[in-house]
């Protein structure tokens, strides 16, 4: 297979976030709730409704809530590793995708919560890294030298993987990377009956770096719901 290849198809990406409604998305900071269980209840059967054969975080969010294990030491001396992608179940067809640029963390297996990791770097991560993945039957790809080029990312994912949608559940720096890139197609929000304020929190799209690619995302509102607890489920399409 060309490892060089570009294609223009990607899979459908749907954002899929909790917020307060001042769109804060950190929920350490809603203790006022009696009890915060309901959100991620009622998240997760939002989630099940899109049938996406996969799910996308960022290396922040696998590192606190996704993964125990820690980046192990690695050989310095290896022989370089030339190939961009690795496949390490052929039979997967679920899929929890790890966003880590430069290969920070550890797996003590190749599955989360039964779904095969993908995990997508640059070049930065190092051969060290990949044959560490390798032996944990832990896929990868590589896409960018210092920094994540999606577009090529999202075509390796469609072209390597049985994946036709993703749900993407980011931080708010990947969620902005994507937004930025004009890639999301979908935004699913729940908006919870809180007022965070907390200053210097992630909200739900952080757009960073010198280049801003778009000044603002239209929209164009598809559903609303009101679930239980006061929260309301906002689908929206992104306009092109």
């Amino acid at each position: 297979m060309n490892a060089h290849f570009m294609i223009n198809k990607k899979p459908r990406i749907i954002c899929h976030m909790a917020s307060s409604v001042d769109g804060r998305i950190v929920s350490d900071n809603w203790r006022k709730l009696e009890n915060q269980s309901y959100i991620y209840e009622l998240y997760e059967r939002c989630h099940q409704s899109f049938k996406s054969e996969a799910w996308m975080c960022g290396r922040v969010t696998f590192a606190k809530d996704l993964t125990e294990a820690k980046r192990p030491g690695l050989r310095t001396s290896i022989k370089k590793i030339e190939k961009e992608f690795f496949i390490g179940d052929e039979e997967a067809r679920s899929f929890a995708i790890a966003v880590d640029p430069r290969g920070k963390l550890g797996w003590k297996n190749n599955d989360v919560r039964g779904d095969h990791v993908i995990v997508i770097l640059t070049k930065q991560a190092g051969s060290a890294y990949l044959r560490y993945l390798q032996q944990k039957g832990v896929s990868y790809l590589i896409a960018g030298d210092k920094e994540i080029n999606f577009q090529k990312a999202l075509a390796w994912l469609t072209k390597l993987f049985p994946i036709r949608t993703i749900t993407l559940e980011g931080g708010g720096i990947i969620n902005g990377s994507l937004l930025n890139e004009g890639m999301i197609d979908e935004l699913s929000l729940l908006v919870i009956p809180l007022a965070d304020g907390t200053p210097g929190v992630a909200t739900t799209f952080e757009v960073r770096g010198p280049v801003l690619r778009r000044k603002s995302a239209a929209m164009q509102l598809q559903k609303v719901k009101k679930l239980k607890h006061g929260v309301l489920w906002l689908r929206y399409k992104m306009k092109k």
